[in-house]
């Protein structure tokens, strides 16, 4: 009885310790402590904190790369939350333990050197770090050593590197001089995203460190009020636009964009502002001698504990020369569908002459491969037939004639076809009047009975969609609905863009991803709109609007 007391007030005291300890780290972590003793084998040691503000600790925090800072040891004196997630423990076991017990095996010699190294010049080494579970991610470590009060600690901002990998597989396995390129490009801004961050050591690095740091990044940075006035700008755009601190005091951003990006990157600035959404756009830049190039431009808010928006902070990376290898993949994309589709259409025309040989009764077996021959063939001409189209669309010559067009035919004749293709799904039409466009007809039903397909291939369970056709105000909206896997909010952000596929685990689905690329590109040349609205797991809507002839 009296062991079992003993240990219950051990139990006790070991709870009010681990208490006591999430209390002192919460503390730390939302700037209420300047300083904190740590004892070691040499006794008490005092770690103060009072050249950092409590912004930037809450900066360390919400940064989307892990912080860790060890001592000679290699023992974990302090991590944000975000190294505690990629490591997959809770903050307060990370804390205190040795950076080695993260990493595999096959990793630790290069651990060991880069540590070794660091505490006499900063470097930086790509090395495998391991989760709770032991899987393998591919992770950036930039290390430097800083100076504490009690003496030299090393600070190292880790990147997760896992989606740069699988990207840069995928890039090689299509194009490996594209790959060559735009893996460049991307290696270079995550360059450029770790010089920002592994400078941003825990909780002893003031702002005016930050701003020396900004100063000398490759990217252009700047950063802007709730109403928009820009308010800063860092070293490399003054170098980029050849203005000065001065002449930008009363300065207008929109007089270096290209004249014809103006309209959509003042819409895109606006509703980010207006909705406290990231801003992202692609669009030039004029450089100080009068050049144009492209740049990748993003802003994301900083919010205070109410959810306000205090400033924006936002980025501009130069992608001049991935756009222009893009240019050239479009360029072999329509180079090589025209060469293919010459001798597809012969032996198209081949296997016609074969299905329709008279003289003799043709065994069934032939005639079954004929037929799913002549299956795949029209599979691949309308591949190619897709390709040819976004050689057009980029080359700006995907022209048609414009006529009258019955709205009322269209869904009709669409309806019919698909349910001869699909005879297993129920098609529901509701057709709210008689409507005309003016437009191609054959481009329309091209579009149609695109969302019409998507609905069918995404929705293997419920097999009933509904085609709708309805008057708003002065246009025509018709719609496809169907309640299959249904799109999140980042799904539906992407879902128009070129070669960006839905990924169905379930059901594999087939496709390049350029049909509602090229439906978006339609209908924007008749003057109209094309969007979604879903949920997931509830299915979806796909629509487009055109004005009533």
């Amino acid at each position: 009885m009296e062991q079992n007391d003993k240990l219950s007030d051990e139990i006790l005291e070991l709870r009010l310790q681990l208490e006591e300890a999430q209390d002192t780290i919460n503390a730390i972590r939302t700037g209420q402590v300047d300083a904190l003793v740590v004892k070691d084998t040499e006794g008490h040691q005092l770690y103060t904190l009072k050249t950092a503000d409590q912004t930037y600790r809450v900066f360390i925090e919400r940064m989307s790369e892990g912080a860790v800072t060890i001592n000679r040891d290699g023992i974990i004196l302090y991590c944000n939350t975000r190294f505690a997630t990629m490591a997959d423990v809770p903050l307060e076991k990370a804390i205190g333990k040795p950076l080695s017990s993260f990493v595999p095996d096959v990793s630790q010699d290069l651990l060991a050197h880069i540590v070794n190294s660091s505490w006499s010049n900063d470097c930086r080494q790509e090395i495998i770090l391991k989760d709770g579970e032991g899987k393998d991610m591919h992770c950036l470590f930039s290390c430097n050593a800083i100076e504490l009060d009690s003496g030299t600690a090393l600070s190292i901002i880790i990147t997760d590197l896992s989606v740069l990998k699988e990207t840069e597989r995928q890039l090689q396995v299509k194009n490996e001089q594209l790959e060559e390129a735009r893996s460049t490009t991307e290696k270079l801004n995550d360059s450029l995203e770790a010089t920002v961050k592994e400078r941003t050591h825990d909780l002893t690095i003031s702002r005016e460190h930050f701003k020396l740091l900004n100063n000398n990044i490759v990217q252009m940075t700047w950063t802007n009020l709730p109403d928009g006035r820009v308010n800063s700008h860092n070293q490399r755009w003054y170098d980029y636009t050849g203005l000065d601190f001065g002449a930008t005091q009363e300065f207008d951003w929109k007089k270096l964009v290209h004249p014809d990006d103006m309209q959509l990157t003042a819409e895109k600035f606006y509703q980010s502002l207006k909705t406290g959404e990231m801003f992202e756009v692609e669009n030039r830049y004029r450089r100080h001698d009068g050049v144009y190039r492209w740049h990748l431009n993003r802003s994301r808010p900083l919010r205070n504990d109410d959810g306000e928006i205090i400033f924006w902070v936002g980025t501009a990376t130069d992608i001049e020369d991935q756009k222009r290898e893009i240019d050239r993949k479009d360029e072999f994309i329509g180079i090589a569908s025209h060469e293919l589709k010459t001798p597809l259409t012969s032996l198209k025309g081949y296997l016609q002459l074969i299905d329709g040989y008279k003289k003799e009764e043709l065994p069934p077996v032939i005639k079954q491969y004929i037929a799913k021959a002549g299956i795949s063939i029209n599979k691949l001409q309308g591949l190619i037939n897709d390709l040819l189209d976004v050689s057009k669309i980029k080359a700006g010559k995907l022209e048609y004639n414009l006529e009258n067009v019955s709205v009322t035919y269209l869904v009709h004749q669409c309806v019919e076809n698909a349910e001869h293709i699909y005879a297993s799904y129920t098609f529901e039409k509701e057709i709210l009047g008689d409507f005309t466009v003016k437009g191609n007809a054959e481009r329309l039903e091209q579009v149609l009975m695109n969302l019409i397909n998507n609905a069918v291939k995404y929705s293997q369970t419920n097999k009933n969609v509904v085609i709708k056709a309805a008057q708003h105000d002065n246009r025509v909206r018709v719609s496809v609905i169907d309640y299959g896997i249904g799109l999140s909010k980042d799904q539906q952000s992407r879902i128009f863009e070129r070669f960006y596929r839905v990924e169905d685990k379930k059901n594999m689905t087939s496709g390049l991803g350029m049909g509602l690329y090229i439906s978006h590109e339609i209908i924007k040349k008749h003057n109209g709109s094309i969007g979604v609205e879903s949920e997931p797991g509830k299915g979806s809507t796909f629509y487009f609007e055109l004005p009533v002839a």
